[in-house]
Parts: structure tokens; C-alpha cells; sequence
């Protein structure tokens, strides 16, 4: 007697759940240069008290729910809006540090506006628009780079956790990274297109050699707020949003 195939009608194969890992990768919420229009980077920059709302709102949302392992990137925007949510989490886990999950780092450009990098960065700009995977910013990091930072992270953490779900805080960036690893990469012309709200949750599978994506930019619990920040660092304050 034939077994039965494991798959979906389609032909594609279903991934073993035993040897994948579930990632729920959050942005963190608003933070004041959110509000200012200031490029961040890896500047530790506050929540602001709407991105402190954001976050209460998806603790209440992920309340009770239950993770193998909370990660956050160390930067205070990304553990403020972690720990808010922790505390709601079923057995309100400790909440682990991996710097690996910071923002791109912006170099030079980090606390400049727009209008100031129009202006003292044109080159830069149109470096960036030809080629937004590989340009690297000004003393900083390129998408590339974040993506061989974070992806490292990402992957330790699949190994250490396979078979489970792993909640993840960080930053616009990285979520970018998540999507592109569980596609297997993005198209170069669609980074600039994956547009990321504060506290919006994107979920993947990650295995050995692959993945998948089973959500992405989820804000639904913000519907009760006027407004929910897109804008992050891999464009520049306000060019996505």
C-alpha cells in the first residue's frame, strides 16, 4: 500500500513542522524620530507615547499566547515594545538580547531629515535609488550587509528553536530580512515596496535550505488608532510611507 503524500493539491510539499521554526517578527512601535522624520540607525532612540500605545495594543492581542523564546534587538525602541508585550505572554517569558537584530546602521546619516540629506547626500541618493540592495550608507551598512547581519541571527536562532515559535522585536530592516529569507531572496526593485508598520507582525517559516512566508505587515490591532508610522531607514524618513 502506497503512503500518502504528504503535500497540498498543488503539488507542493508541506514543510515538517519538526524540523522548522515559526518566527513572529514585530516592528517596534513608534519612536520619537519616527515623529521628527529623523533617520535612526542604530541610535537609541525612545518610544514615543503613541509607539507605547502600540505596543499595549498588541499585548492585548498576544495575550495568553505561548512562544519557545522571546528575542529583541537591544536598541531601546525595539526591548521598550518587547517587554510591554512579554508581560502579557503566557508565563511572561524573559525577554533575550541578540544585537544582531538591530537596524541597518546608518552611518553618518543617523538624526539627519530628509530635506538634510537632499542636500548634503545627493550622491548617496542616487547611488541608493539605482541600487538599493548594495549601497552602502555613508559609514554604514547596505541592505546586504543587514541581510548576512540579521540572517546570521535569524538562523542561529532556527537551529536553537527548531520545531517551535519564536517571537522576534526589532526593526523595519529586519523584517525586510525575514520576508526576503523565507522567499529564498527578494527581488532587488521590491525592498523599497515592502512597506512596515510600527508593532505590524509578519510571520515565517524557517528550515534547513528554505522557508516561508505565512504573513506579513499584520496591524490589524492597530484599527483603532489614526495613524500607525511606516516610514523607516532603508529608503530614508517618510520615502515609504
Amino acid at each position: 500500500m502506497r503512503e500518502p503524500v504528504r503535500g497540498l493539491a498543488t503539488g507542493f510539499q508541506l514543510p515538517d513542522r519538526a524540523q522548522t521554526t515559526e518566527f513572529w517578527v514585530v516592528r517596534h512601535g513608534e519612536s520619537t524620530w519616527n515623529v521628527l522624520g529623523r533617520y535612526q540607525g542604530q541610535a537609541d532612540v525612545p518610544l514615543s507615547l503613541e509607539g507605547t500605545l502600540q505596543a499595549a495594543m498588541l499585548a492585548e492581542r498576544l495575550t495568553g499566547q505561548s512562544f519557545a523564546a522571546v528575542y529583541s534587538s537591544d536598541l531601546a525602541r525595539a526591548l521598550s515594545t518587547a517587554r510591554i508585550v512579554s508581560e502579557r505572554l503566557e508565563g511572561a517569558p524573559e525577554v533575550r538580547l541578540d544585537p544582531g537584530l538591530r537596524e541597518i546602521d546608518v552611518g553618518v546619516l543617523s538624526g539627519k531629515d530628509p530635506p538634510q540629506l537632499r542636500l548634503e547626500h545627493p550622491e548617496y541618493l542616487e547611488a541608493l535609488r539605482a541600487d538599493p540592495w548594495a549601497t552602502r550608507r555613508p559609514g554604514g551598512e547596505s541592505m546586504e550587509d543587514l541581510y548576512a547581519r540579521a540572517g546570521g541571527s535569524f538562523e542561529q536562532m532556527r537551529e536553537r528553536h527548531s520545531g517551535g515559535r519564536v517571537l522576534v522585536f526589532t526593526h523595519g530592516g529586519v523584517v525586510r530580512v525575514a520576508v526576503g529569507l523565507a522567499l529564498g531572496g527578494v527581488p532587488q526593485n521590491a525592498w523599497a515596496r515592502l512597506s512596515v508598520t510600527n508593532t505590524s507582525v509578519t510571520r515565517i517559516l524557517l528550515m534547513p535550505g528554505g522557508g516561508t512566508l505565512l504573513g506579513f505587515n499584520d496591524s490589524a490591532h492597530l484599527e483603532a488608532l489614526n495613524e500607525a508610522t511606516e516610514a523607516d531607514d532603508v529608503l530614508g524618513p517618510g520615502e515609504d510611507s
